[in-house]
């Protein structure tokens, strides 16, 4: 799937949260979504997946409106992560996997070998099967993100977005996660992730999008976005860098002052 969103732009509580924002995503690439708090990461990624209409422009799945594509069309084809993983149902991870399967199924109809293999294989892919008897109240925060992530991958969608789903994940499974994405992406289906690790989103995306204050600073390959002057200007912040196994990484390392960061 091929999503492309022009002239996105939304206000809150008569504050702009994003203005004239213009995005082509495509299949097969894994995309770090960036941008210090408050920069309006979630509010584009919650309009991608049509959970929340703009105030201004338009958003076309393969060249069709939702509304066109029509919702259960776009539930099989796009998959959603929610940011934080707090979860309120008493209902064992199984269950909760299992609903990735809702826009695949008839009302009231029994899970189908395809359904079954698809959770099985989103347990896998996670790491989760020893939760699969256990209710999602008894797990950690983390433990909980990764049973969510494996209901988003069940749903087998050609489009994953994901809002800041390494939270709550120790180091071991942040870079499960993101070798995971990699994966995922390989295979020829797009992702977008939103990320606050500069280091793992240069490692792991093909593709960086840096947001400040509701616009797109910067949209390219991560070397090219993630330069001094984007990273003083979105952050304020200085950083070093290095470089293993062929791959560079920087590593935020002081704050700059106001007059530093050239706004």
């Amino acid at each position: 799937m091929r999503i492309e969103a022009e002239g996105i732009a939304i206000t809150f509580d008569g504050k702009p949260i994003l203005a004239g924002i213009d995005l082509a995503l495509r299949p097969g690439e894994l995309v770090g979504l960036i941008g210090a708090n408050g920069a309006g990461k979630t509010t584009l990624l919650r309009i991608l997946a049509d959970l929340l209409r703009p105030a201004a422009g338009t958003v076309l799945y393969d060249g069709k409106s939702a509304r066109a594509l029509g919702r259960r069309t776009l539930a099989q084809r796009l998959a959603f992560l929610a940011q934080g993983g707090n979860v309120q149902w008493q209902m064992r991870a199984e269950a909760v996997v299992a609903l990735g399967r809702l826009p695949h199924r008839r009302p009231f109809a029994d899970l189908t070998a395809a359904d079954k293999a698809a959770i099985t294989n989103a347990f896998a892919a996670t790491d989760t099967s020893a939760f699969r008897a256990r209710s999602l109240d008894s797990l950690s925060g983390g433990e909980r993100m990764r049973v969510l992530l494996a209901r988003a991958l069940a749903v087998e969608a050609e489009m994953l977005l994901a809002d800041e789903p390494l939270v709550g994940l120790d180091p071991r499974h942040q870079l499960e996660a993101m070798a995971l994405f990699r994966r995922i992406a390989t295979s020829g289906t797009g992702v977008v992730v939103v990320l606050h690790d500069l280091s793992l989103a240069g490692r792991f995306c093909d593709r960086l999008v840096l947001l400040d204050d509701g616009r797109i600073l910067a949209d390219g390959p991560p070397a090219a976005v993630l330069n001094d002057g984007n990273l003083a200007r979105a952050f304020g912040i200085e950083v070093t860098r290095g470089s293993r196994d062929g791959k560079d990484f920087v590593l935020p390392w002081q704050a700059l002052n106001h007059g530093e960061t050239g706004r």
